[in-house]
């Protein structure tokens, strides 16, 4: 049987990823922030949340010695971190600056690829960071990345429904065209190797919008070709499923769906074990933990739900956490004595009584001196608080600044309407304009978006036919008379 032992709750969005190490649990999420986590007890890392991306993180992985910690975003770049510091190691700017949305390491942790919303693909060489060479598939999406467990061959799935093996050097050694009917969204190899000298066999299980989770064989013959084969379909889930992932032993496979459902199958026999319907809505990331018998679950609820598999239905040896008594779920860290005021509309006042709250009471007189309010608090960077407020210590200039984020989360997801953020941001909106799309953005967010995203929508990822943006005034109004009511 399974038991949900914990909750985390600290995401401000939708998780759109998870991923174990042997000792660190880290989640993704549109609220632009990475967390991290002590598997121990699920508590939060002091240097937690990591900030650094501009827009939504889609997709996070762990190097193999759990090291280093690999991120991607629609802000077209994929981060890697320090996992004993939280520090940015290397920001790696996909060629031709269109949004990331899939990123994977290899098992010897030597290659990274990242793929993005044209169809590019990258290939990095991941100890010195640096670009070895790109490959593409035109006309799709870039929307899943497994690496098999011997590092040399990689598979990539897409929005057009393909799965596509690629060798080191972005070779294509096979294309499974229509492996799944309107769009492949995750695929994940399984660790083992079948080998008797004549072929060598992989097992690979794939998901799409048409609402199966399906195992491969991927088999490469003595020749060195490649062929896929289709071993078991499997329909435990009634919608779209989203997200798919092995145990370290191979023996158990769990896939997350749009009908809120967690489906845990035995692998090899393709028999449905148990169905968990504990999340409010879509599920849309799942992995199991490497060295314990857990798995974790991402949903765009906000939360993830961390699970334990009880019966000793797989081999997955390690320590076993503390029964759920000793388990609390990780709540938001929003102060009861927090203004109820948007943040952008503080005053001078309200900014020092955060500071106190915050324990940042010796830099109330700097702030006071330099006027700074809600809205200029929301805007102050590394460089202005060195070169304007004179805060000399990195320490303290950091610690500030993952607080200011925390306010920035707070303001997204406290309450409001989701129709008044702004898609790219996901921040409340000031100046709502209508795009060629007909989606409603911040003004100086979809303006920065066009310049820079090849005139792109960030919706759909169609070309805009025109970059003329229409003001909503509607919306505007609707905002102002939701902001005066709270």
């Amino acid at each position: 049987m399974t038991s949900l032992i914990c909750t985390l709750q600290d995401h401000r969005d939708d998780v759109n990823w998870c991923a174990f190490s042997g000792k660190l649990f880290a989640t993704c999420s549109g609220d632009k922030a990475l967390r991290l986590y002590n598997t121990h007890d699920f508590s939060e890392l002091p240097f937690s949340p990591l900030t650094g991306h501009g827009y939504s993180v889609h997709c996070c992985c762990f190097s193999s010695c759990g090291q280093f910690l690999a991120s991607c975003s629609t802000d077209a770049t994929t981060m890697v971190w320090s996992t004993s510091t939280g520090e940015i190691e290397a920001i790696l700017e996909h060629p031709g600056r269109s949004p990331v949305r899939i990123c994977a390491l290899s098992p010897d942790s030597a290659h990274l690829v990242s793929g993005a919303s044209d169809g590019t693909l990258a290939l990095w060489d991941f100890p010195s960071k640096q670009l070895l060479r790109t490959g593409a598939v035109s006309d799709t999406t870039m929307v899943a990345c497994s690496f098999s467990p011997c590092s040399q061959v990689f598979m990539t799935g897409s929005t057009y429904g393909d799965l596509r093996l690629w060798d080191l050097d972005m070779n294509q050694l096979h294309a499974e065209k229509n492996a799944h009917d309107l769009g492949v969204t995750c695929c994940t190899f399984a660790p083992s190797i079948l080998s008797d000298g004549h072929f060598v066999q992989f097992c690979l299980a794939s998901c799409g919008q048409d609402s199966h989770l399906k195992i491969w064989a991927v088999n490469k013959s003595g020749s060195g070709g490649y062929k896929m084969q289709l071993l078991h379909t499997l329909t435990g889930q009634s919608a779209p499923v989203l997200c798919c992932a092995y145990s370290s032993d191979g023996q158990l496979l769990v896939s997350g769906s749009v009908d809120k459902t967690v489906a845990i199958y035995d692998a090899k026999n393709a028999v449905l074990l148990y169905a968990l319907n504990q999340h409010e809505r879509y599920v849309t990331a799942c992995c199991f933990s490497p060295t314990s018998p857990l798995i974790a679950t991402g949903s765009m609820d906000k939360t993830v739900n961390i699970w334990r598999l009880e019966d000793g239905c797989s081999d997955l040896g390690g320590k076993s956490l503390p029964e759920q008594s000793a388990l609390p779920s990780s709540e938001g860290r929003t102060s009861a004595g927090r203004s109820r005021l948007l943040v952008s509309d503080w005053a001078e006042g309200d900014v020092s009584a955060w500071l106190v709250e915050e324990g940042l009471e010796g830099l109330v007189d700097r702030f006071m001196a330099n006027n700074i309010d809600g809205t200029e608090l929301l805007s102050l960077t590394k460089e202005t608080l060195a070169s304007e407020l004179h805060i000399e210590s990195a320490g303290l200039r950091s610690k500030l600044l993952r607080k200011v984020e925390g306010l920035k989360s707070d303001s997204v997801c406290s309450g409001i309407p989701d129709e008044f953020l702004c898609p790219i941001t996901r921040e409340l909106m000031r100046e709502p304009v209508i795009a060629a799309d007909g989606y409603s953005y911040e003004r100086e967010a979809i303006e920065s978006w066009v310049n820079t995203k090849n005139r792109s929508s960030p919706m759909t990822n169609l070309p805009l036919l025109t970059t003329l943006l229409t003001p909503n005034h509607t919306l505007k109004m609707a905002i102002g008379r939701w902001k005066t009511s709270h």
